[in-house]
């Protein structure tokens, strides 16, 4: 099971890479924070080298930030390397 789980995840970010540069980070964001945190948390725009990521309040901002450096870490896994920070913004109401 873990090769299985292995070649999907190397298929999965050969195919993320091949998205535009601007296009691969959002597309990775649920796959790194996963289908919970992703219905809740939107990633919108690598603007540069940040991924903005839309969270519905302060709550989930203070928690995300705590996790950003794992999740940042994985979004580089997937990207190449094109992000260089999270952050995470209020969504206006």
């Amino acid at each position: 099971m873990e090769r299985a789980t292995a070649g999907l995840e190397k298929l999965i970010a050969g195919s993320i890479r091949l998205a535009d540069s601007a296009e691969s980070a959002v597309l990775a964001w649920p796959l790194v924070c996963g289908s919970v945190v992703a219905e809740r948390a939107h990633a919108i725009e690598l603007a540069g080298r940040i991924l903005r990521v839309e969270v519905p309040d302060t709550g989930w901002r203070n928690e995300l930030q705590h996790l950003a450096p794992r999740y940042l870490a994985a979004l580089n896994r997937y990207t190449g390397n094109q992000v260089e920070r999270i952050e995470f913004v209020i969504r206006k109401s």
